[in-house]
């Protein structure tokens, strides 16, 4: 028998428990391979969770996507045997405080496309490292019963390689009703991800939207693998991100997201294009392309966390998940409650 003399010793012990089992899921979710983790598998992880946990779930598959008019989605898929999911969690309570909306970036795999990956692609396995975050997180705050209202988006895809896979020079159609130029098929997650956003804007009235996504290379040559880089329209959600994370070991620092930023983005034949094909300020036009699906939601903020998901570890010879983005996002939502 344990005895201790701290006060509230059980319920700290769940509470770590619970934490601990929703990492776990986040670390197997990004380290599992790409043939085991499939769009799929991600949707079927999800209705799970919606049977054990009070949660709605649903699972939109190809067709359905279509009539929902998520195109931009849909294009980035299109090349792979693998049918695309695009899953929304719904968590309500009833003594709620404010409503969370989350977005991750679940590409299960990413050869690049047509604009094929020349290095490293083993370990794009780990290109939905936004999508366990907000996974877990959304596991997380359902068995932790915390008094929000959470609705979390995956849009879940593998970019393959095939007859049908979405071309560069491609226009494509986006469910805020844009029009996009596709210049590069490996500027991918944010087309997944601006439907994904726009989805959560036009149906859901959330306070708060927070996205998550192994966005850029960019990011990388800007922080190294000391912290995400966080980009916000709103200082008091941007504050709240960076104290949240240097308190808990998940650091992030601000970036701009100046207009001038945004007319990189500018297309000759379409609203937008994916890519700007210009070797600066990847991370940042990148979240402006994102910006622009947002509905001008007034509280929104983009963690690009390339890297951040996925290193070098002292428990592991190979790199490993590090399910950077649940204790973040824990501390959070319990520092606005």
């Amino acid at each position: 028998e344990v005895i201790t003399t701290l006060d509230k010793a059980k319920s700290l012990a769940e509470r770590a428990g619970k934490i601990a089992a929703a990492k776990m899921e986040a670390l197997k979710l990004v380290d599992l391979p790409p043939n085991k983790i499939t769009p799929e598998y991600l949707g079927d992880w999800a209705k799970s969770l919606g049977k054990k946990a009070k949660l709605d779930v649903k699972v939109f598959d190809s067709k359905k996507s279509k009539s929902e008019g998520l195109d931009a989605f849909l294009a980035v898929g299109r090349g792979s045997a693998k049918d695309s999911k695009f899953i929304i969690l719904e968590y309500r309570h009833p003594k709620a405080k404010f409503h969370l909306g989350l977005v991750g970036k679940g590409v299960t795999f990413d050869t690049g496309g047509l604009n094929v990956k020349t290095q490293g692609m083993h370990h794009m396995k780990s290109d939905m490292g936004g999508a366990a975050a907000v996974l877990a997180t959304t596991q997380l705050v359902a068995e932790m019963e915390l008094p929000i209202n959470l609705t979390a988006i995956v849009p879940a895809v593998e970019n393959a390689i095939d007859k049908d896979a979405y071309l560069p020079s491609e226009v494509i159609g986006s469910h805020a009703g844009l029009s996009i130029e596709v210049i590069d098929t490996d500027a991918e997650g944010r087309l997944i991800l601006a439907d994904g956003l726009s989805y959560l804007v036009k149906n859901y009235k959330t306070d708060q939207i927070i996205d998550l996504a192994t966005l850029t290379g960019s990011s990388i040559g800007t922080f190294g693998f000391e912290c995400a880089a966080l980009f916000s329209n709103d200082g008091n959600l941007s504050h709240g991100l960076q104290q949240a994370g240097e308190e808990v070991g998940e650091k992030s620092w601000p970036l701009p997201l100046w207009d001038n930023y945004g007319r990189e983005m500018d297309s000759e034949i379409a609203d937008i294009k994916n890519y700007h094909g210009k070797p600066f300020a990847g991370a940042i036009t990148a979240a402006k392309f994102l910006q622009a699906f947002t509905h001008e939601h007034p509280a929104w903020a983009h963690l690009d966390i390339a890297g951040v998901a996925f290193g070098d570890g002292e428990f592991s010879k190979t790199k490993t998940g590090t399910a950077y983005g649940v204790s973040l996002l824990l501390r959070y939502i319990e520092n606005q409650l």
